[in-house]
């Protein structure tokens, strides 16, 4: 049978304290004990259903987590203060001083900049790669090698990764594969395709209302509780604990992610076929002119679409900008980073969500000056937005 993500939501039944149909909000930085013996047992990890300390972990957070691990299909999840808040104790766990790691080459401005960056100051080394050619990958892969980094489908170029290959090298290698997830919530399952770890900024779609910062990791019960261990756990040492009053904004929001991700998709598909048949060069893998729309079809789960991510390239960073600001002028949108609001938000990748990337590697991977990637919004009447844009597009001699 065919994994049905949203469903697995839905079958989450939490009551509150007092009978409410929200969970109670546990608004407790740390937790009291009947006995001594208990405190020791929890400080140890044997205590199931005691609370130390929120840094640890709460009751608000174990509720969005547990959410979020049904929504992946992963034993348990753990949620956490930022998607950076997520990514960069995961890599810190799996990998010490010596190990490689092999990552996409396309991938979050604030990864590529911790994996370029940071972490060589540790002594962690990474080989960035085009995820797409498998050959690539694995000619990558040394003794070292610990983790086979990507995204479902990257930030901003929306390349596709193909999961289950990618599976197959890590299994083959011994490797870990952790696969951020933040483009294709629902769409796509990497942990029902072979992954080992699901990473999400819960900041973007899943959230949706662009009102707070969030991350999560989804994983085994081990590798989670290995993250959170007192001693020695990534999450736990380094802090990244997710605010209970914004776990519990965040879980209620999470209701309403399949209606929104069908949406969001339906306008952005909408859209592209419109750009496309302009003449544009468009990016967006519900296009058939998409060199991974075969291989995203058959890892994507039904009803939640392409996504709400597209690209257009309007040919030089200064038509970008004229467009960007008379787009946002003729209340189309935002011109603003980050994605899955309400209202589409766009942006010059370039200058902004990937500018920790050098100009010739940015060359290099094909992310040009006039890229401008869309967020598309749950607007109901896209066939009006099209138009809009049409004659901004117009005005600005575009087209």
């Amino acid at each position: 049978m065919s994994f049905k993500p949203a469903n697995n939501i839905q079958d989450l039944q939490y009551f509150g304290e007092f009978g409410g149909v929200n969970p109670s909000i546990s608004d407790s930085s740390t937790y009291t004990f009947l006995s001594a013996k208990t405190m020791f047992d929890t400080f140890e990890g044997n205590a199931d259903g005691c609370y130390l300390y929120s840094r640890h972990s709460s009751p608000s957070n174990l509720y969005l987590g547990e959410a979020l691990a049904a929504m992946e299909g992963t034993e348990t999840a753990n949620v956490t203060a930022s998607g950076m808040g997520a990514i960069t104790p995961v890599i810190l766990q799996l990998c010490g001083a010596g190990d490689h790691v092999v990552s996409s080459r396309t991938i979050y401005g604030g990864t590529y900049a911790f994996l370029k960056n940071f972490t060589p100051k540790l002594n962690i080394s990474t080989s960035f790669v085009d995820i797409t050619k498998l050959d690539v990958v694995e000619a990558a892969i040394t003794e070292n090698t610990k983790v086979l980094y990507c995204e479902s489908v990257s930030n901003p170029l929306l390349e596709v990764a193909d999961i289950k290959g990618l599976a197959a090298i890590a299994k083959k290698h011994n490797l870990k594969l952790v696969v951020d997830n933040t483009f294709s919530p629902l769409s796509i399952s990497p942990v029902k395709l072979g992954a080992d770890i699901v990473i999400h900024s819960l900041t973007k779609f899943i959230n949706g209302s662009s009102d707070t910062v969030g991350g999560v990791v989804c994983g085994t019960q081990e590798f989670i509780d290995a993250l959170r261990n007192v001693n020695d756990g990534a999450c736990m040492l380094l802090g990244s604990t997710m605010d209970s009053l914004r776990a519990a904004s965040v879980l209620k929001n999470l209701r309403t992610l399949h209606i929104r991700m069908q949406q969001h998709s339906h306008n952005a598909t909408y859209l592209a076929q419109k750009f496309e048949a302009d003449g544009l060069k468009t990016v967006y893998p519900g296009l058939e002119s998409h060199p991974s729309h075969d291989l995203f079809k058959s890892m994507m789960n039904e009803k939640y679409g392409f996504g709400g991510m597209l690209t257009i390239d309007v040919g030089s960073l200064d038509k970008a900008n004229a467009l960007m600001e008379l787009m946002q002028e003729k209340n189309l949108g935002y011109l603003a980073v980050s994605l899955g609001f309400y209202k589409t938000l766009f942006s010059a990748p370039g200058s902004s969500t990937s500018s920790e990337i050098p100009e010739d590697e940015q060359k290099e991977m094909g992310l040009s000056d006039g890229l401008i990637r869309f967020s598309i919004g749950l607007d109901a009447d896209i066939e009006r937005t099209y138009t809009m844009m049409h004659e901004c597009m117009k005005e600005l001699h575009i087209l």
